[in-house]
């Protein structure tokens, strides 16, 4: 077959992966210079490594991601070093990413009551297989009634308004937070040169195996078009031309595919534009010495902290690997409608600066080296109660055409592991129909 893929993201490559593997002609389309997508980094001039835009990690747990590094014979080029996260609680930082840290830090806020009860509850979150009772309900309401009100105004409700917003507290269902408890870990990982590295050996391999990716080619239209002897294909607009394939991939966000193939019928299309996400801000210094000892800050809105999370990536990685700076994110989940999209790169450093004071009274703006502002619509989906009903199949009721994406992940929260493993079952599809025609 002729498969044209929509996107070099993780998702993408791994779906041309499997698909040039097995002998198929695949042509992937980027509209950014560089393969990647959330998950693509940057580098400075004087840095060995490449540094992530969005996409920071991964968990001990990411299955799809992993195993597709053995297969490829990676495995040693996958480093896992120990970070610490803290959480702002009670107007100090406090270290909560292990079991100690975790009593501790109970023992030391609330009840030995209110400490049992949630060792009992995040334990039965960690071990059920069941997630299906738990997206009849929001995670606002669950987790206020099973882990009590004190716990849950500490941890669970900073969590929710800072990944969705106080307007999406009585919409965002239990097994969202389910999903986090259950298969993410302490230790988290990441690749030698960093996550921009392992995408563009990927992308190399996907290259070799036959693929054609064409980068800064963003597409505009995928139509129908019947080719000699009746045969049905599908065109794909890109770049001022137009080629035919037998299958399309696209793995965009929900809004964009439902503008690319305007055949698309109104009931899958409407499904398309019903899917909501927060859109992501992400603020990246160098600076010139350490802002704190810790790798990830969990930020609760209604501290005035002006972000989210404060994530001292060198505290994870090495400044070596950087020409010696000490890089932070200053990183927030928004509507796509939030001033900070409008605001420059200038006006949002004034904005952010002064917090940094918080984590370290020494900080002086003189410390800030460079800064590199990023921004998407489409990085956190809003999964609402009973979501499963909301997902549109990976098959499109448009013949040849499947769609792929981070809203069709769930239970699973967005990310790499998951988009590897979307790409590949899209991709089994794909091939599956083929068979199945002849």
């Amino acid at each position: 077959m002729r498969i044209g893929v929509i996107g070099a993201g993780p998702a993408g490559l791994a779906a041309a992966y499997d698909l040039t593997r097995a002998g198929h002609a695949v042509t992937v389309y980027e509209a950014a210079p560089e393969v990647g997508g959330l998950a693509s980094g940057f580098k400075a001039p004087h840095w060995e490594w490449s540094l992530e835009k969005f996409y920071h990690h991964w968990f001990q747990s990411d299955k799809a991601i992993l195993g597709l590094i053995r297969e490829l014979g990676w495995s040693d080029q996958v480093l896992f070093p120990r970070p610490y996260t803290v959480a702002y609680v009670n107007g100090r930082f406090q270290p909560l990413d292990s079991p100690l840290q975790a009593l501790r830090f109970f023992l030391g806020n609330f009840s030995l009551l209110d400490t049992l009860r949630f060792g009992v509850v995040t334990a039965y979150l960690r071990l059920t297989p069941y997630w299906q009772p738990l997206e009849r309900v929001t995670a606002d309401a669950w987790a206020r009634r099973w882990y009590g009100e004190r716990v849950y105004r500490a941890l669970w409700r900073p969590l929710l308004v800072g990944k969705f917003g106080e307007e999406n507290l009585p919409v965002v269902n239990m097994a969202w937070l389910w999903a986090r408890l259950h298969a993410r870990t302490t230790r988290l990982g990441t690749f030698i040169g960093g996550f921009q590295a392992f995408m563009d050996k990927l992308a190399e391999v996907v290259r070799k195996q036959g693929a054609e990716i064409r980068l800064n080619c963003a597409v505009t239209g995928i139509r129908r078009r019947t080719a000699e002897g009746g045969r049905q294909m599908l065109r794909v607009e890109a770049g001022g031309a137009c080629e035919d394939y037998d299958a399309v991939i696209s793995t965009s966000s929900p809004a964009l595919m439902a503008k690319l193939a305007p055949e698309l019928p109104e009931s899958y299309a409407a499904q398309l534009r019903a899917l909501k996400s927060m859109g992501a801000v992400v603020m990246v210094l160098s600076l010139t010495q350490q802002l704190t000892k810790y790798y990830w800050h969990n930020l609760p809105k209604e501290a005035g902290f002006p972000f989210l999370a404060m994530v001292e990536h060198t505290n994870y990685i090495s400044p070596k690997h950087y020409g010696g700076d000490h890089i932070i994110y200053c990183g927030d989940y928004l509507n796509p409608d939030h001033p900070y999209f409008r605001m420059s790169k200038e006006a949002l450093l004034e904005e952010f600066l002064p917090a940094l004071k918080r984590f370290n009274p020494a900080f002086e703006r003189s410390w800030v080296k460079e800064s590199w502002l990023w921004k998407t619509a489409y990085a956190q989906p809003v999964p609402p109660v009973n979501h499963s009903r909301n997902i549109p199949p990976l098959r499109t009721p448009l013949k040849g055409l499947y769609f792929a994406s981070m809203s069709q992940v769930y239970p699973w929260d967005r990310g790499t592991n998951f988009a590897v493993e979307i790409g590949r079952k899209v991709a089994r599809l794909v091939m599956e129909d083929d068979q199945a025609k002849q």
